[in-house]
């Protein structure tokens, strides 16, 4: 067993604080991380990656999870449905992300320690394309999946992006039902880099030696979002496409510093 695998079983090991059902699907849950103490604390809405497929689930950001908690963050671990059996795509996925995040602001969650003012979504991989999908939420057209947020986040922080859905090839297709020229208003409202700029600081982290998402994307999604006039920076510390979510790497601490200021730049 590797050493991030055994974080993740340790760390599956403790009990969440809360778990939440925000719909009436088995996938349809969340788990609540809350530091000890009044707070209020600033919430971070985690976003597994997985290529929007089965096997992998929230269980992997647990570490995470665990860390944010240590740095004074109420972590919201989401899972949602997937491609298959599940019943993932258009427009489940994105409306269970959504559902999720506004889950937040229901009756059975509302909680004077969570400071909704202080929202930040966090992704890694195809969980990067959800969280900045999701930070652009306001900006939806009436009716689209998504639209008419609740719970509004003030950033987005994105691990090892999918941040083209183009370059994403067949499993970006199943996600949409379609290519861009089948079903085009789907792909406007759901590509990252059709959503340039976001109205929200992006801080995008992405490993240098990363084989599974190649770096270029994000820095191909920093050029056209500068070149749009958005608020956007990019680090790329050395590693590979799992080191943003292990909280023992450099790619994760550089990760946290911009969670702690995110005005800061942290170099392309």
């Amino acid at each position: 067993m590797s050493a991030f695998a055994w974080r993740i079983a340790r760390a599956a090991l403790r009990r969440p604080a809360t778990t939440h059902h925000y719909g009436e699907h088995p996938r349809q849950v969340a788990d609540l991380h809350r530091p000890a103490g009044a707070g209020p604390f600033p919430v971070v809405v985690v976003l597994h990656g997985g290529y929007w497929q089965q096997p992998y689930t929230k269980l992997i950001m647990g570490p995470l999870c665990a860390d944010l908690v240590r740095r004074g963050y109420a972590a919201f671990n989401v899972e949602y449905r997937r491609l298959g059996r599940e019943g993932g795509g258009w427009p489940q996925t994105f409306d269970d992300v959504a559902g999720a995040i506004d889950h937040l602001a229901d009756g059975d969650m509302r909680d004077a320690r969570l400071d909704l003012a202080r929202v930040t979504l966090l992704g890694h991989s195809a969980g990067g394309q959800l969280a900045l999908w999701a930070a652009g939420r306001r900006e939806l057209p009436a009716g689209a999946p998504g639209a008419g947020p609740r719970v509004v986040a003030g950033r987005v922080l994105a691990l090892a992006a999918v941040c083209d859905l183009e370059r994403a090839g067949r499993p970006a297709w199943l996600l949409l039902g379609g290519g861009p020229a089948d079903v085009p208003e789907r792909w406007a409202q759901a590509d990252p880099m059709r959503r340039i700029p976001l109205g929200v600081p992006v801080g995008l982290v992405h490993a240098r030696s990363d084989e599974t998402v190649s770096v270029r994307r994000s820095r191909d999604y920093l050029a056209a979002a500068r070149g749009a006039g958005a608020d956007v920076t990019l680090a790329v510390p050395p590693g590979d496409h799992r080191d943003p979510i292990d909280p023992s790497s450099a790619a994760w601490r550089t990760a946290a510093q911009w969670l702690s200021a995110p005005a800061r730049e942290l170099g392309a």
